[in-house]
């Protein structure tokens, strides 16, 4: 994973200004024990610094989305919302529990085959896959009716 100060070199060398601001969400994502959207890193982002704006928060994160330093996904299927991460953390999927809204992150080696054998037939560059997995977690398929092998 890279480091804060890595990170903020890369914004550095760029020609980028590494501002107050930028620092501070840069931070919260970096600091962050689940993943967020715009509207929470800028409350975050708000009790570190009051004067930051939501404006700000989301000119920032289209920057370093840009510049490859964070993580865009989506957690359902609609797109609504993004959710930000910072980059460097192994290959990872999100599970959204549809009741509960619990997200659960796992690896998938099947999916990063697939990606590998999609590029060798078609000969393209996968650069992203969003994949959306939502059904109900351990705890809720009970309240649904959902019994394990039913899935």
């Amino acid at each position: 994973m890279t480091t804060h100060a890595e990170t903020l070199a890369t914004v550095r060398e760029s020609g980028r200004r590494v501002t107050l601001q930028r620092q501070v969400v840069l931070d919260v994502i970096e600091t962050a024990e689940k993943h967020l959207d715009a509207e929470s890193i800028f409350q975050r982002a708000r009790e570190r610094d009051s004067n930051i704006s939501l404006a700000t928060v989301y000119r920032t994160l289209a920057v370093l989305t840009e510049m490859g330093l964070v993580d865009r996904s989506y957690l359902a299927r609609n797109h609504e919302r993004e959710h930000y991460e910072p980059v460097g953390a192994p290959k990872h999927h999100h599970f959204t529990c549809l009741d509960c809204h619990q997200v659960i992150e796992f690896q998938s080696p099947g999916l990063n085959k697939l990606i590998g054998q999609l590029q060798e037939e078609f000969g393209v560059v996968v650069l992203h896959a969003c994949i959306c997995v939502e059904g109900y977690c351990s705890e809720c398929m009970p309240r649904h009716n959902i019994e394990k092998e039913r899935a």
